[in-house]
């Protein structure tokens, strides 16, 4: 197995790379969220790659961290979700925001990627909530979420600020949060807002 490519692009688009390993080119299928964080074509890059052999193809897919690389093994590891699907989910939704919107029973947040209908999205929801609830979803902080560090003192105000930054409204970050416990810390706070959003949806 491939581990990791590591080595000069030759070729760079939206969804794939080629990387120039010791003289040999790997096409590279990525999500675009990997082809926005690598550098043009010229540049070195190390990829975090999993490989998919079927009767008619052998392909490589690859990532900007090893986090990503083991959503996609998660995801793809759920009936019905293909290589194809699960690189789209990771293009339009970050590691931690999966995390969330899977923890939250958020399935909608899914439906966003291409080829994911709301059928998919709820299997996704089932049968990943316990795996990621496991381990996965332990290893993300707070400080994890785009803006939950600049957030004001108090943690009802902290996860309201995280909720905003995973694009919620303030008034659905608001309503979300009424009548939880203020004592509970953010994490549970976010954790249980998440699950009200989702049911309400």
């Amino acid at each position: 197995m491939i581990y990791c490519l590591t080595g000069k692009i030759l070729e760079k688009s939206v969804d794939s790379v080629v990387v120039d390993c010791a003289g040999v080119g790997y096409f590279v299928a990525v999500p675009s969220t990997t082809a926005g964080t690598l550098p043009g074509v010229g540049g070195t890059c190390t990829v975090y790659t999993r490989m998919n052999i079927t009767e008619n193809d052998v392909s490589l897919f690859g990532f900007a961290t090893r986090e990503e690389r083991e959503m996609f093994d998660l995801l793809t590891g759920v009936s019905g979700v293909g290589p194809k699907a699960g690189l789209a989910i990771l293009s339009v939704l970050s590691v931690q925001k999966i995390i969330f919107a899977v923890s939250g029973g958020d399935h909608k947040a899914l439906t966003a990627a291409n080829g994911v209908g709301p059928k998919l999205a709820q299997r996704i929801v089932l049968e990943l909530k316990d795996k990621l609830g496991k381990g996965f979803g332990s290893s993300v902080q707070l400080s994890d979420i785009p803006g939950a560090q600049a957030a004001p003192a108090g943690a009802m105000q902290q996860a309201a600020a995280a909720l905003t930054s995973l694009g919620y409204t303030g008034s659905e970050a608001a309503a979300a949060l009424s009548g939880l416990d203020e004592t509970l810390p953010v994490s549970e706070l976010i954790r249980l807002a998440l699950q009200g959003i989702g049911k309400r949806r």
